[in-house]
């Protein structure tokens, strides 16, 4: 199970929880959630986007709010986490005007409004970062890289975006590798013998997060000569990969770290009786503890009632960087916005209103507003928001751990040319001041100072 996916699924939860004890968003209106798991893989997807449409009973669904023989389509949805997943859904959808609004499928794919007209997201196209990748790759003065890709469409397009937004820039590719993780281990092997072997000093990886697991860890089994990685945002804040400390160095942009006051004791206000009401959470539950809550089974020891969730350290209860997480908080937020727009005036809300899906969509695309913890969501006409990045810089503590540190700021909304503002001095790969390049392309840096689950309400 992947831990962080169930938070960000919790997160829509606790979410709605917040705006149904609103009395300024939808006064007298409860909302209801379905919470369904992709698995990760296409053929789910397309399964629970029927399922969302025609109202087969969800995989997880604790609220009474809504009868369980209310309409069939739910108005709206959350999700999904991948792109290609999302692609797959997001055509199906748009068929029947369902408004589907991510928090992390980032394809520039997805911005065309002619196949997917009812995909809108809280984060922003790869378009910018593949840009912003490219120009901060010129601007450090680096003209012979390597690149390597997800074999997805959230690696293919973002890839393909950079290398010829690079060439645009004047900078050499050495080489092009790209992998998904159930391709042989053959492959990951010969991508892995690429990387050793090439003169290629810096390296670009618009990978996602479980591609980028394997490819690690196979490098860390004979690793090359020191690199500079440069990331994209699936996996350059990803804490569980700052054990990689050949890593060192590593910069890329993530979208902006954040905090969602009440977020933790929700998460952590858990109990065995929750847990047992949810699969998935049965199943988080067991494999924290490594016990069975349903009587001993496989081995496991059966839970006594003496496990302590607040003294779990994974990526569930870290909410120290919640950065996607704000993203599904402002997706729900936009929904709901949106329904209100529609069956409320300014005093009350028409609980007996039907509706369509389509006023919902319509309405989506036009909000504009500000959450409860300060951050503003609207959609451009491609549904997408302003890109904000923070540049992230992998730094070496006094521990000799690695953390993650804010170095700079892009806001593909300033004028061009003025997108990028550094904060703070730059650690490069071995704790350098300086990138080591390869003699043939002697380059100058300078230190600059100054599944998810699927769910719909």
């Amino acid at each position: 199970m992947d831990f962080r996916e169930l938070r960000f699924a919790r997160a829509m939860e606790f979410t709605i929880h917040e705006i149904n004890n609103r009395t300024d968003l939808l006064p007298g209106i409860t909302l209801g959630y379905q919470i369904h798991d992709s698995c990760s893989a296409v053929p789910m997807a397309v399964k629970v986007t029927f399922q969302f449409a025609n109202g087969m009973e969800p995989f997880y669904n604790d609220t009474d709010s809504c009868s369980k023989s209310a309409a069939a389509a739910v108005p709206a949805l959350v999700g999904e986490s991948a792109s290609t997943t999302s692609n797959s859904m997001a055509r199906i959808l748009g068929l029947f005007g369902i408004p589907q609004v991510s928090h992390y499928s980032t394809c520039a794919c997805l911005s065309d409004k002619r196949q997917f007209p009812a995909f809108l997201r809280t984060v922003p196209s790869d378009h910018h970062q593949a840009a912003a990748l490219a120009r901060m790759v010129k601007h450090f003065g680096w003209t012979w890289i390597g690149a390597v890709r997800s074999d997805t469409d959230y690696g293919n397009y973002g890839m393909a975006a950079f290398l010829k937004a690079a060439q645009e820039e004047g900078i050499c590719v050495e080489y092009s590798e790209s992998y998904y993780r159930t391709q042989p281990r053959s492959k990951l092997e010969r991508v892995a013998n690429v990387i050793r072997r090439s003169t290629a000093r810096v390296i670009v990886a618009f990978v996602n997060s479980g591609d980028m697991r394997f490819l690690l860890e196979e490098l860390a089994r004979q690793p090359p000569p020191p690199l500079q990685w440069i990331g994209s945002e699936t996996w350059i804040t990803h804490p569980e990969f700052l054990k990689y400390t050949m890593c060192a160095g590593a910069i890329g942009f993530g979208v902006p770290r954040s905090v969602i006051p009440g977020l933790r004791e929700f998460l952590l206000d858990l109990s065995p009786a929750q847990a047992l009401k949810s699969p998935l959470l049965t199943e988080f539950w067991e494999s924290s503890f490594s016990c069975s809550l349903k009587g001993s089974t496989g081995g496991a020891r059966e839970c006594d009632g003496s496990e302590d969730i607040r003294a779990l350290q994974n990526p569930y209860t870290d909410t120290s960087q919640l950065r996607i997480t704000n993203l599904v908080y402002k997706a729900t937020y936009a929904i709901a916005q949106a329904i209100h727009g529609v069956i409320c005036n300014d005093t009350q809300c028409d609980k007996s209103a039907k509706f369509t899906p389509w006023q919902i969509l319509n309405q989506v695309k036009k909000v504009n507003f500000t959450t409860k913890n300060g951050y503003q969501v609207s959609f451009d006409s491609s549904g997408d928001p302003v890109a904000v990045y923070e540049l992230i810089n992998w730094q070496v503590k006094k521990d000799g751990g690695l953390d993650f540190v804010t170095v700079g700021h892009y806001d593909s909304s300033r004028p061009r040319g003025q997108e990028f503002s550094m904060s703070r001095a730059i650690s490069w790969v071995g704790g350098q001041n300086e990138v080591q390049y390869n003699s043939l392309h002697s380059l100058r840096s300078d230190i600059i100072e100054n599944h998810i689950s699927f769910a719909g309400v």
